[in-house]
């Protein structure tokens, strides 16, 4: 068993290009705050190797708009790094330009799409209250 739990969390009107594109890049966030997840590389029968993976179970989650603004803020008062992908970002098409716009809202404005966290279980628990497996 974990002592920290990984929470991928997507607003549930998101297009399935959409959601993928955010949970890649929300996973890299969390691999980038949190390097020791990843496990050792793979090796298969024939002696192929394949790049390693998390160590660590990922669940992904869905949530409406409302409570995507809420679990936005449930983070901030508790101060937790997290990744964040807000709408906006899908009109840019690379990391400068997301960072741009990006920092044109604030908590109040940003249309949040999706969030990632790792944390003790028990916060990730409250802080993804009313949140649904991702179907």
């Amino acid at each position: 068993m974990f002592d920290t739990k990984i929470a991928i969390i997507l607003r549930d009107d998101l297009a399935a290009w959409q959601a993928l594109n955010v949970t890649a890049f929300l996973t890299s966030g969390i691999i980038a705050q949190h390097p020791g997840i990843i496990g050792e590389p793979y090796e298969d029968r024939d002696g192929n190797r394949y790049n390693a993976l998390s160590g660590q179970p990922i669940i992904v989650l869905s949530a409406p708009a409302k409570l995507m603004k809420t679990m936005h803020a449930r983070v901030l008062e508790r101060q937790i790094t997290v990744s964040l992908y807000t709408e906006e970002m899908f009109s840019t098409g690379h990391d400068a330009a997301n960072r741009a716009v990006f920092s044109q809202y604030g908590q109040q404005d940003a249309k949040v799409v999706g969030l990632a966290l790792c944390a003790a279980r028990k916060v990730v628990d409250k802080i993804t209250k009313g949140a649904g497996l991702h179907p």
